[in-house]
């Protein structure tokens, strides 16, 4: 795509915009992205789109030209509420399904459908189905990072922030948590359900290592540190805290620090320094590669052209839909 320009309409539009992510976007890069920003910003409009966008994506999709934003369950709430005509979803492959499960009469597109997931792939519909004949009468509990077809097998589903909350409304003394091991594990650390797992892993999260954690407190023993709960149990056990990306921003919202470090995706950190110009986001992170795919300009060659559309089996999408909702209204009634 050729490079629009940055003339000063475009600037004077998009300075409130630039104001906001000014901590983490040096001044000499908004030109680059200023003209897309304000390219999508009017298309979206006119086109009756809506842009969601998780929390792990850059600054300039984040704060930029996204309309709602937020982790999986957030995301997934909103996208029952919209009214636009199209939605795209900036996140990964299974969060547009997820969209388009809640909302099979809209369209909703991704800017990158080649945008995976490690958690996704690493179960199958026919992995759950053996699970079923293995341990018939056991209630399988589904995180959201898995394809449409594996919801469809669930009997609920839920996100990082409410895993706990979903296997204790259940009421039966054992249930199958998948795909994600480390996230069963942190379940099993919080609960007296007994939580059989599968050996999936979230190929960001699972590089955090504990003797990290260690050296880092030996050179600054004042730092908060955040732990996703997909990173390994020994990475949690040496955190301050463990939760979900909202988790999270509330943490450093409630609980006022100097130093911080998120062990999640590096995209995070930036637009949660971005909201707390007084704490100091110390890294290191680890990038996901898929999150990565979306970009300004895939965003708006996506609302040019509708490409890369998602599309769910209806028998598919009804049989998920109810595994979801259960999630949502479960989450509803907690709120």
């Amino acid at each position: 795509m050729d490079l629009l320009p940055f003339t000063a309409a475009v600037a004077e539009r998009t300075r409130p915009i630039y104001d906001r992510m000014a901590r983490v976007m040096p001044a000499a890069e908004w030109p680059v992205h200023a003209p897309l920003v304000d390219a999508i910003n009017t298309l979206k409009r006119a086109k009756n789109a809506v842009i969601l966008a998780h929390n792990y994506q850059v600054p300039e999709i984040f704060w930029g030209v996204a309309d709602i934003v937020g982790d999986s369950l957030q995301l997934a709430r909103e996208a029952q509420r919209v009214q636009a005509e199209t939605i795209v979803v900036c996140g990964v492959h299974f969060m547009g399904e997820t969209a388009k499960i809640l909302n099979p009469q809209r369209r909703v597109i991704v800017p990158d459908k080649r945008a995976g997931c490690s958690l996704a792939d690493s179960i199958t519909a026919a992995d759950v189905r053996a699970l079923r004949r293995k341990y018939p009468g056991v209630p399988i509990v589904t995180y959201v990072n898995t394809s449409a077809e594996v919801k469809a097998e669930s009997d609920i589903c839920c996100t990082s922030s409410n895993p706990v909350q979903v296997v204790e409304s259940l009421g039966v003394p054992r249930v199958l948590m998948i795909p994600d091991e480390y996230l069963a594990a942190y379940v099993a650390a919080n609960t007296s359900v007994e939580i059989l797992s599968w050996k999936g892993h979230c190929e960001v999260h699972e590089r955090f290592r504990a003797i990290d954690i260690e050296r880092l407190r030996e050179d600054d023993d004042g730092i908060v540190i955040l732990a996703h709960p997909e990173c390994p149990p020994d990475v949690i056990d040496a955190a301050d805290f463990a939760g979900s990306t909202a988790g999270m921003i509330d943490f450093v919202r409630d609980h006022p620090t100097r130093r911080v470090m998120l062990l999640t995706e590096c995209s995070m950190s930036d637009n949660v320094a971005a909201q707390f110009p007084n704490v100091e986001f110390v890294r290191p992170c680890n990038l996901c590669p898929h999150m990565r795919r979306n970009t300004l300009g895939k965003v708006l060659h996506a609302l040019q052209t509708f490409e890369d559309e998602i599309v769910v089996d209806p028998e598919v999408a009804d049989r998920a839909r109810i595994a979801v909702q259960r999630m949502i209204d479960l989450a509803a009634v907690a709120r």
